[in-house]
């Protein structure tokens, strides 16, 4: 399992629009996608859940990588990460 945290830039947090990307994102990968913010999880791939974590802007979240294609999904997700939110 790879992790890394992030600071959410999007000046109104993963919403709709961003959440609807980055559910896109995930489902390119096998692995499994977990955003963590304050000990409740989402998985990447489950539009509903992560808009319900409810994260704003300067708000940090963990995010963790695990399964076959781990290696390519942590890449692909983190550069998503800093680009999009």
């Amino acid at each position: 399992m790879k992790k890394f945290e992030c600071t959410i830039k999007d000046e109104v947090g993963i919403h709709a629009r961003p959440a609807g990307l980055l559910v896109k994102e995930a489902k390119k990968y096998e692995s499994k996608i977990t955003v963590t913010k304050d000990g409740k999880s989402a998985e990447a791939t489950k539009l509903m859940a992560l808009m319900g974590l409810g994260v704003k802007c300067g708000e940090t979240v963990e995010v963790a990588v695990e399964g076959a294609d781990e290696e390519t999904a942590y890449e692909g997700i983190k550069t998503f990460f800093e680009t999009n939110l």
